[in-house]
Formats: structure tokens, C-alpha cells, sequence
């Protein structure tokens, strides 16, 4: 039995009781959000990780792409920078590879990720198809499917699927006249085979196969959203919510067949629209969880959209978004590097945290409040363990060393938590 159908049947399951405990909820409301489809556990049963909870009450978790490309092939690299997310506190990676070995690639990362592995199908299977025809457009369902089962079979606890990019959404895209027309890559690849062949998308309208493959290894289905808004100007358009309407049906098509589902988003967003979008998913989709990339707040922020994406994150993850995508200094430029993955990394988890105490998560505060009483005592070692990133915090104390060890070299002697502490004691 899935998850979805075990909840239905009011069933406990230890899984679900390590989850609640970490979240600081009860079991029997976990068991209850899943069996709504409001919460999702992302863990395939051939991958040995802890479960991971994405939903409703519960902390907002981010995930880090990484992967290949036909310009930078190096595996040492991508592992590393596994190693890099998950020090820094990742949820969850995607492996995005579409350069050189990516089977080989994809089951490393499972091997060694003690976090989720998502991915996306449909890349390995147009570069499959590319290399033995010559063009995506050569592409067969049953070989789309056959990689979707592939990667399942695995072990990739959760995979992106760009069901909602129907031919009505296409025509939708053909009225609104977006600057930026589709920047999905998957998105993209379903447009262009189904124009070339005049066919439905069959990840749509061989939805019920999908689902039974997902069912057989309780694989959590990410709806992609491959009309996502690639600029602000495209936000919030027809395009965008016609394909989230798609997506709300196939939600509770999933839901009835005991699949567990998460919905994707947005996408560059103006800061007054992200909270509507969010609102606008809740309510089409019934609460399921809905992950969003990024959203990026502006266009222009090229070499600083980690920061961008942070600032929309914060705003999406209060409004109720419940799993953040990362994004890396180096979007829309280059293959992130090791520090990029970093940067991305705890940019997002900083978003997270701020929109978990926005939320009135258990215990999201805990951690503030700690930090502000070592900041009172001038305990030094106490809020370097508590920061996001001690090492740099540590490093950067020390290049320029203060003249009265317990402040820092801003103030100095001037520092007013010591000025009121000493005047405070003579009162």
C-alpha cells in the first residue's frame, strides 16, 4: 500500500511518527494532511533516507539543483557539491544532468544522498533520443515512460513531470504573447515534440500509466510547471493559470488513485504577487504543497538572483509555499560551481527559516532566541554555532580582530550591548 492509502485507512505508520516528532506535530494529523493530499512524504521505498515531510504545518524545506551539462562533465564536481548542500542544510537535491554518463551519474547520487533525489525524466529522455535520432522530436512515449520507471526503479524519491502542458494550453500561450514564451527546459521539450508531431502531450493523456508507475514505488509526482512566467511581465497571465488549473485536476486524479503529489511554480514574480500566487494554488489545488523556484522578484539581478530569489522566497514561504528551489548566483549564467551551491543553499535556507516564524511554526524562533541571549552575554562562540555559515562567520572575526576581545570590531569599546550591560549594573 502507498502512503495516501495507508493514511486513508487511519494507519499510523512508524514513518509517519519520526516525521510528526521532528515537525513537532501529532502523528494522527500527519496521517490525516497526507491522506487529504495536503502533506506529502517524499521517500522511495528503494532509496534508505529519512522520510522527508512537505506540506501543510510543517517547516519549509528547500531543495539544490545540481547536474551535468554537455559543456562541464565532471562527477567529482557534482558530488562534492552534494556534499556542500547537505552541510549546508539542504532537503532535497535534483539532479538535472543532461551531459555525459547521467545514469551513472544520477544512481551515484543516490548511492551516497542522505536526502531526497528528485529528478527530471524527460531530460535523460531527449538526450537519449537526440543521440540515437538526432532530434528530440524523434521521441516516443513509451521511451518517455520507460525512463520515468527507470529512475523510479532507482530509487529517485521524486520526479518533475510537465503534465499540464496541454495543446489548449498551447494555444492559450499563442493569445498572450508573452516576452518570454516558455523557459521551462522540460517545458520546452513537450512544446516543441508536440507541435512537430501534432499530438497531445503524453504525459497528460497517458496520465493513468503515470500514476500506475508512481503507485508501484510510492513516487511523489512534482507537476511541473512548464509555463512558468520567465520574466515579470509574464507573471500571473492566462498561460500560466490555465496550466495551473490542469494541474489541480490531475492533483485530485492522483489523490483518488492513492499518489502523492506536490504542484510546481512560479518563476518571476513582482514582490505584489507572490503572495496572491500563492494563495491562487491553495485554493486551486486544495492545499496540496506547492514548490516554487525561487520566485525571483525582479529580472535583473544577474550574479545576485540568490538574493533575489531569497526575497521572493520569504514572501511565498509565509503566504503558505511549502518547499523552496534554490537559486545560485550564477542562474542565467553559467553551471553553478561548489560556492554557488553554498551561496544558493543558505540564501534559501534563510528564506525558509524567516517565512517559518512568519508561519508560527513550532519552535521556528527557538533558534533566534538563542542567538539573541548569546548576543547579550557577548558570547562569541555561542553565535558563531548558531549562524548559517560558522566557518565564515569565524574567518571574518578574525580578519579584523577587535581591540576588547568579547565585541567586534565595528563598535569596539563603543559597543552598546556592553555600554548598557555596565550601566544597567549600577543601577
Amino acid at each position: 500500500m502507498t502512503r495516501i492509502e495507508m493514511a486513508k485507512k487511519g494507519v499510523v505508520t512508524k514513518e509517519i511518527e519520526a516525521v510528526a516528532m521532528a515537525e513537532g506535530i501529532s502523528p494522527e494529523r500527519l496521517a490525516s494532511d497526507i491522506a487529504e493530499g495536503v502533506t506529502v512524504i517524499v521517500g522511495n521505498m528503494l532509496h534508505g533516507i529519512t522520510p522527508l515531510g512537505i506540506g501543510r504545518g510543517l517547516r519549509t524545506k528547500i531543495n539544490a539543483n545540481i547536474g551535468t551539462s554537455k559543456d562541464r562533465v565532471s562527477y567529482d564536481d557534482e558530488i562534492k557539491k552534494l556534499e556542500v548542500l547537505v552541510q549546508y542544510g539542504a532537503d532535497a537535491v535534483m539532479d538535472l544532468s543532461t551531459g555525459g554518463a547521467i545514469r551513472d551519474l544520477r544512481n551515484t547520487l543516490i548511492n551516497k544522498s542522505p536526502v531526497a533525489v528528485g529528478t527530471v525524466p524527460i531530460y535523460e529522455a531527449v538526450v537519449r533520443t537526440a543521440e540515437s535520432h538526432g532530434s528530440i522530436i524523434e521521441m516516443k512515449p513509451d521511451e518517455l515512460f520507460d525512463v520515468i520507471e527507470e529512475h523510479a526503479r532507482e530509487g529517485v524519491d521524486f520526479v518533475t513531470v510537465h503534465c499540464g502542458v496541454t495543446r489548449r494550453a498551447i494555444e492559450r500561450l499563442k493569445e498572450d504573447r508573452r516576452i518570454l514564451d516558455v523557459v521551462s527546459r522540460g517545458g520546452s521539450f513537450l512544446l516543441e515534440w508536440m507541435i512537430f508531431n501534432d499530438k497531445e502531450n503524453p504525459l497528460y493523456e497517458q496520465y493513468d500509466r503515470l500514476l500506475e508507475i508512481a503507485k508501484r514505488y510510492d513516487l511523489t509526482l512534482s507537476l511541473g510547471d512548464g509555463f512558468r512566467p520567465g520574466c515579470l511581465s509574464d507573471a500571473t497571465d492566462r498561460s500560466q493559470i490555465e496550466e495551473l488549473t490542469t494541474l489541480g485536476e490531475l492533483r485530485d486524479a492522483a489523490l483518488s488513485e492513492n499518489v502523492q503529489t506536490i504542484i510546481e511554480g512560479p518563476g518571476h514574480v513582482p514582490l505584489n504577487q507572490v503572495e496572491m500566487n500563492i494563495k491562487l494554488e491553495k485554493e486551486v489545488c486544495k492545499g496540496a504543497p506547492f514548490y516554487v523556484l525561487g520566485p525571483l522578484v525582479t529580472d535583473v539581478a544577474m550574479g545576485y538572483d540568490h538574493i533575489c530569489a531569497a526575497i521572493g522566497g520569504a514572501i511565498a514561504g509565509a503566504a503558505g509555499a511549502d518547499f523552496l528551489c534554490y537559486v545560485t548566483p550564477a542562474e542565467h549564467i553559467r553551471l553553478p560551481d561548489m560556492n554557488d551551491v553554498k551561496e544558493g543553499v543558505i540564501a534559501s535556507k534563510i528564506a525558509a527559516h524567516a517565512a517559518d516564524i512568519a508561519k508560527g511554526v513550532p519552535g521556528a524562533m527557538e533558534k533566534d532566541n538563542r542567538m539573541a541571549r548569546c548576543r547579550k552575554k557577548l558570547d562569541w562562540e555561542g553565535q558563531i554555532s548558531l549562524s548559517f555559515d560558522p566557518q565564515r562567520v569565524r574567518e571574518w572575526r578574525k580578519q579584523v580582530p577587535p581591540s576588547v576581545s568579547e565585541v567586534c570590531s565595528m563598535c569596539g569599546e563603543f559597543c552598546a550591548i556592553r555600554t548598557v550591560e555596565r550601566a544597567l549594573n549600577k543601577i
